[in-house]
């Protein structure tokens, strides 16, 4: 399927689903992150849910990675990239005008320093290719970290076979967890 057409396909599926069902999937995917081997780094990014958009919640991998002393970075939409900032205690958020919770402002992190990041999608294929909102920002975002980031996805739906339309240019995700399954996609 092109992109496109998985855009309009998930974005009709997640909304078909009660906000019940979102809260009980999100908590089991944050459980299976534990069975990932991510857990010897420091600097986390993630990414906050656009509740009308029902998102994976994740407010449960929150919790884990504060629990274990993590780092915690959260981006914020600048023009037409991300900035990233460090989750302190007095982080203040703001939710800006597509419903993403934003730090208002903070400490600043650079995308090299990122170890682990869990990238928000639509939907995503068999060799780990994403479909997401089609603005870009994670791409542009990606392509600054370091080579070495692991790249995690989070979503409801398991993989399609493939999508058809993949660029050169499109970063492939390391894994992708789900509410049933761990996705483990190889590295070229």
């Amino acid at each position: 399927m092109l992109k496109a057409d998985l855009r309009l396909l998930y974005s009709q599926r997640r909304n078909q689903i009660p906000p019940e069902k979102i809260s009980d999937a999100s908590l089991l995917i944050s459980n299976k992150i534990l069975d990932i081997p991510i857990w010897d780094y420091d600097y986390y990014h993630i990414f906050l849910p656009i509740l009308h958009k029902k998102e994976i919640d994740t407010v449960f991998l929150l919790s884990i990675l504060q629990g274990r002393d993590k780092h915690v970075i959260i981006p914020k939409m600048d023009g037409d990239s991300l900035s990233h900032f460090l989750l302190t205690d007095n982080t203040k958020f703001k939710t800006n005008k597509w419903g993403v919770p934003e730090p208002v402002d903070g400490i600043e992190v650079q995308p090299d320093k990122i170890d682990v990041v869990f990238v928000p999608l639509l939907a995503y294929d068999k060799s780990g290719n994403r479909v997401g909102y089609g603005k870009g920002y994670y791409d542009k975002f990606l392509l600054q970290c370091k080579p070495e980031v692991i790249k995690i996805g989070l979503s409801l739906f398991d993989a399609e076979e493939e999508i058809e339309d993949v660029l050169e240019s499109d970063i492939p995700l390391d894994y992708c967890i789900t509410p049933n399954q761990i996705y483990r996609f190889s590295k070229s």
